[in-house]
């Protein structure tokens, strides 16, 4: 992975339902060519750089097709996945069916989350976010084993 993907543009869509990426990560994302997909934790869309999705794809399809979690992630994920290439304007138009799950209609919010970015409905991040700060604490984070050595 190069640089990861970090920070928030709220941006709108169009009436053909594209998004603009911003031009500081055009060049990052090093193709042209990207994957959007359903969010398995929330809804919104998750949106990975070809090589990202190409990695994330092999692994999902190595999953043992017998193990029932198995089979719904890769239908899921590979099912909902949509690929696609930045226009000469750096847009990527988001289809119908994936723009209805994440219930995108105008407003976004583009997160970047390191190897992908989320996008959402700009109301249902911001409802998320304050959701989350809610419910976090500094304290809870120390108590999580995973992130005793992470400091902020």
């Amino acid at each position: 992975m190069g640089n990861p993907f970090r920070g928030i543009h709220i941006l709108n869509l169009d009436s053909k339902g594209r998004v603009a990426i911003p031009a500081c990560h055009r060049a990052e994302l090093g193709d042209v060519r990207l994957v959007a997909t359903i969010a398995i934790d929330n809804r919104c869309l998750w949106l990975y750089p070809w090589r990202q999705w190409q990695a994330l794809e092999r692994q999902l399809l190595a999953l043992p097709s017998l193990n029932r979690r198995s089979r719904r992630l890769q239908r899921l994920l590979i099912g909902h996945a949509q690929e696609g290439e930045l226009d000469g304007q750096g847009r990527f138009l988001l289809s119908t069916p994936l723009r209805k799950y994440a219930n995108l209609t105008k407003s976004v919010a583009l997160v970047g989350v390191g190897a992908k970015f989320e996008i959402w409905d700009e109301e249902a991040w911001d409802v998320r976010r304050n959701v989350w700060m809610e419910e976090e604490s500094l304290e809870d984070l120390a108590a999580s084993p995973d992130l005793n050595d992470l400091q902020l």
